[in-house]
This record gives C-alpha cells, sequence and structure tokens, in this order.
C-alpha cells in the first residue's frame, strides 16, 4: 500500500466501531462491582474473582484470534468476516449481563456471573482485534494512524460516556420504593437492553463502512500446514523486540492502575465526594469534551513532539492530577461534601484530567501500529492482529487483577456493603483514599518509565518503510 490519507468519512465510519467495546468497557469497569455487589449482594471478593477469570479465560484466546485474524483467506478479506459475525451474539450476551435469572440472589449469582462475563468478552473480542489492526492496513503514513486512532478513542470514549451518563440520568434513578438510583434494579435492565442494541449498530457500522478498503488491504500469507507450536512460534517471533517489550510492560502496569481507577470510580465519587448519581452522569458527559480535546490534541503533539516523547508528557500530567485532589482531601484542604464548589470543581478537573489519559492512550496505541513494519523486516510477515492482540492479552490478563485489587482496597478500608452514600463511616473513607492514591499512582508512573524505552521515532519508521520498498 502507498502512503495515503484516509478521507473523514472513513474515519468516522472505523471509529464508530469503537462504541462497541466503548459501551462494554464502561459497564464492565464502572457498573459491574457495583451491580453484582451492592445491588444484588454479591460479595465483593467473589464479583472480583469472577471478573478476574473471565479476563484471564478472553486474553488467552486474543493472540490465537490475532494469529487467524492474520491468516485467514476469503474474498471479505482477514478482518471483516469476524467483525461481521461477532455482532449478533456479542449484543446478546450484553444484555443477559445485566439481566440475570430472577431465581438466582446472592452468591448463587456467581456461576452466571463468571459465564457470562467470559461469553461477553470473548465475543467482543472476536470483532475488536480485527478491527483494530485495520489501522495499521489501512494506511503506512506515521501522523495519519495518529488520525485514525484518535476517532477510534474518540468514538469508544463518547460511545461508554453516553451511555453511562444516560443510564445515571434517566435509568439509574429514585423511585418510589428505592431511595438511590443505584439501587434500581429494573433500571439496569434497560441499560442492558439499549446497550446491546448501540452493540449491534456501531459494528455494524463499522464493518460496513470500512468494506470497501477490502481489496485495498494486505493480502494474507499464503495458505500453510497450523499446528499449535507453529502458531505460538510465529506468535512469538513476532512479538520479540525492545520496543514491543517496552509497551507490553506499559500496558501491564497501566491496565492494573486501570482496572483500581475505574473499579473504584463510582465509589470515590458517590462514597468519597457525595456525588449524586445525576452528579455522577454530568462527570460522565463530561468525557466526551474530554474526548473531543484528545481527538483534537494527539495528532498535534504526534507531529510536534513525536509519539513516545509526547505520550511521556501527557501521562505524566495525566496521571498526578485527578489523585491529588483526593490527597488534598486527606489533608482537609477541599471543599466539605455538599459545598457548591467541590462539584464544578472535581468536574472541572475530571474534564481535563480524562483528556489527557485519553490522549496517552491514543498515542501508545499508533506507537504499536508503528511496530508492524518492523517486524515485517525481520520476519517478512505482516502481523498487525497479533500486535493487537498481544496489547490486548495483557490489559485483559493483568486488568483483572487491578479489579481484585481494587475489590482488596475496598475490604483492607473496612468499607460497608449494601450502605448507602451518606452512611459509610468516616474512618473508611479516609482509609478509602490513603489506600487508593498510593497504589494507582506508583503503577502508573511504572507505566510511564517502561514506555520510554520505545525506540520507534519518526525516523525509525521511514527508514522501514524505504526498507520494504513503500515509499
Amino acid at each position: 500500500m502507498a502512503l495515503s490519507k484516509v478521507s473523514p468519512f472513513n474515519k468516522i465510519a472505523y471509529g464508530i466501531g469503537s462504541a462497541a467495546f466503548g459501551v462494554k468497557g464502561n459497564g464492565f469497569d464502572y457498573f459491574f462491582l457495583i451491580f453484582y455487589s451492592q445491588v444484588l449482594g454479591v460479595d465483593a471478593y467473589l464479583v472480583g474473582l469472577a471478573l478476574l477469570i473471565a479476563l484471564i479465560a478472553d486474553s488467552l484466546s486474543d493472540p490465537l484470534i490475532g494469529y487467524f485474524s492474520d491468516n485467514t483467506h476469503t474474498r471479505w478479506g482477514r478482518r471483516h468476516p469476524y467483525m461481521y459475525l461477532a455482532a449478533v451474539p456479542a449484543s446478546l450476551s450484553y444484555f443477559f449481563i445485566w439481566n440475570p435469572p430472577s431465581v438466582l440472589s446472592g452468591n448463587e449469582l456467581f456461576p452466571y456471573i463468571l459465564m457470562m462475563a467470559i461469553f461477553v468478552r470473548t465475543l467482543i473480542t472476536l470483532y475488536e482485534i480485527p478491527n483494530s489492526a485495520l489501522v495499521a492496513e489501512m494506511t503506512d503514513d506515521y501522523d495519519e494512524r495518529t488520525s485514525i486512532v484518535s476517532y477510534r478513542f474518540f468514538f469508544g470514549w463518547a460511545g461508554g460516556t453516553f451511555m453511562g451518563f444516560y443510564a445515571l440520568t434517566y435509568l439509574l434513578v429514585p423511585t418510589e420504593e428505592v431511595s438511590n438510583g443505584f439501587f434500581n434494579l429494573g433500571g439496569f435492565g434497560q441499560m442492558g437492553l439499549i446497550s446491546s442494541m448501540v452493540i449491534f449498530i456501531s459494528i455494524m457500522i463499522s464493518a460496513l463502512g470500512t468494506h470497501s478498503f477490502i481489496p485495498q488491504l494486505k493480502a494474507p500469507p499464503p495458505k500453510q500446514k497450523i499446528s499449535i507450536g507453529r502458531i505460538y512460534r510465529e506468535i512469538f517471533e513476532t512479538v520479540w523486540n525492545r520496543s514491543f517489550g517496552a509497551l507490553f510492560a506499559a500496558a501491564l502496569f497501566g491496565a492494573i492502575g486501570t482496572g483500581i481507577a475505574t473499579g473504584l470510580s463510582h465509589y470515590i465519587n458517590s462514597f468519597f465526594w457525595g456525588f449524586s448519581t445525576g452528579q455522577l452522569g454530568q462527570i460522565s458527559l463530561s468525557v466526551v469534551a474530554s474526548a473531543v480535546v484528545a481527538l483534537v490534541l494527539a495528532p498535534i503533539i504526534s507531529k510536534k513532539l513525536g509519539k513516545k516523547r509526547a505520550a511521556i508528557i501527557t501521562g505524566l500530567l495525566a496521571f498526578t492530577i485527578l489523585p491529588a485532589t483526593i490527597v488534598l482531601r486527606l489533608f482537609n484542604l477541599m471543599p466539605d461534601n455538599g459545598d457548591p464548589v467541590l462539584f464544578p470543581l472535581i468536574l472541572f478537573i475530571t474534564m481535563i484530567d480524562v483528556g489527557l489519559i485519553i490522549t496517552y492512550q491514543i498515542l501508545s496505541t499508533s506507537m504499536i501500529a508503528d511496530l508492524v513494519e518492523e517486524s515485517e523486516l525481520r520476519t517478512g510477515r505482516r502481523s498487525e492482529g497479533v500486535f493487537f492482540a498481544s496489547m490486548t492479552f495483557v490489559k485483559k490478563f493483568v486488568q483483572g487483577f487491578g479489579v481484585v485489587a481494587a475489590a482488596t482496597i475496598l475490604t483492607l478500608a473496612e468499607f460497608p456493603v449494601g450502605v448507602a452514600p451518606g452512611s459509610v463511616p468516616a474512618d473508611s473513607l479516609f482509609r478509602l483514599g490513603a489506600l487508593y492514591v498510593p497504589i494507582v499512582f506508583t503503577v502508573w508512573m511504572l507505566m510511564i518509565f517502561c514506555i520510554s524505552h520505545y525506540e520507534v521515532d519518526r525516523d525509525k519508521h521511514k527508514a522501514n518503510l524505504k526498507a520494504l520498498g513503500r515509499t
């Protein structure tokens, strides 16, 4: 493929598909633990265990899905058959996550949680990895890849955010029988129905919107006899280089930090800061503004600073600003809960902080795409699917430990189960903040240290393309 620009229409069509795993991720990261633990009465450690096992099971399938996606021979290319195949089952399984059988209650739900979590994650992966791999095939251009990834992250975050906002504002609301919206069981069921429809529509838009690219995409390698030994040998040959190791280690620590932060997000905002579900909805909606900031900012700083340097700078800022507010509260340097200044202050800080986080994610993902040509020079194979699958593998495999860590923090903080915001003892809230900040900050700084060892810059990428005869 020659260096080329991708039209805004194609970028939008491609990016809309990320709303599918944005919605899934928002539900699992922000609502799953509180839904099954606080609302349905499953012990927090069992919910964390179910998510951990599901993440590990799903992650083990990632390299295989990536490999087969790279080596699939059909008239619809390597990627699109998987995208079309995943649409219906992924949507249906997500619906049933939030509509569990009424005959089960409490810890009896554990087997159901485990089974459905595995189904949802694996089916979304069947779509996500081939879809992610398209970034490195649609163009060879260093900066255009960052632009395409920007659209992907914008719609991913916006899709999850709008769903979270809608749920918190219109579905998870108080009723005559339920004083706190988080305990509105019917609202969670409606969220599952609407979310499943969004997942299906976004997958189909992305698949159909990029279908015309199929003739231009890279052809698969010649058919060969496949064995488990050959598959894993080629996978390890593909990813065995210093720059991939840097991204892999960074993703590992980032996934742990993300699992902790997202798992405790509603606990921090609802219990620690005392915000209502309506205010949580506004915080959720502000992420759309954050995504717009990242959509504009990431391509600009990538061109000016290069991807690695830009990622380090934005990462250092992103992973210190918001935790600092919790530290200030522990030292009584923040407005009290209920103070009219507190909510707009946290809302603004969150919007800026999340915008920087999304910018970091865009840059680090674009850095993965630039490894494809380096690997092709060394192995003679185009392995976009393997690279993106390897990253999702480590994120899923390790993020489960982050969720378990979040549940452990709640346990160590002696956080009561089934208690509404405003009724949690002050010492439990203090322990929650005192444990959360140093743990998540340390993990994120290790992530920044690892990514600093990535080596493929703009000049090296151009040299790789020249060696492959594509300049």
